[in-house]
């Protein structure tokens, strides 16, 4: 069994900052790529950045510049830092990983999501 479980949203002004934490655990032997999506009431779920094992990062053009993503391999841990938020970052936040379990099944994994709320 495989467990994300994301932490950090909460309501924000425009122009401030958040980071965001997502932490897996259980049957895991490896992770390959982690990432981050949201979903805006209304809309699709869209990609907002993901990195490698080895550190390499995409991101979204709208947040680039603005959003930082990074990860801790020993703590299976991936974060992303928010910066100058716009009232349409407004989103929930799920975080993903590309993971081999132990009984070496590779599959993608999903946190509960977290809201991050932007105000004008």
């Amino acid at each position: 069994q495989v467990q994300l479980v994301e932490s950090g949203g909460g309501l924000v002004q425009a122009g401030g900052s958040l980071t965001l934490s997502c932490a897996a655990s259980g049957s895991i032997f490896s992770i390959n790529n982690m990432g981050w999506y949201r979903q805006a009431p209304g809309k699709q779920r869209e990609l907002v950045a993901t990195i490698t094992s080895g550190g390499s990062t995409n991101y979204v053009d709208d947040v680039k510049g603005r959003f930082t993503i990074s990860r801790d391999n020993a703590k299976n841990t991936v974060y992303l830092q928010m910066n100058s938020l716009k009232p349409e970052d407004t989103a929930v936040y799920y975080c993903n990983a590309y993971l081999m379990t132990t009984t070496f099944h590779r599959n993608a994994y999903w946190g509960q999501g977290t809201q991050v709320t932007v105000s004008s």
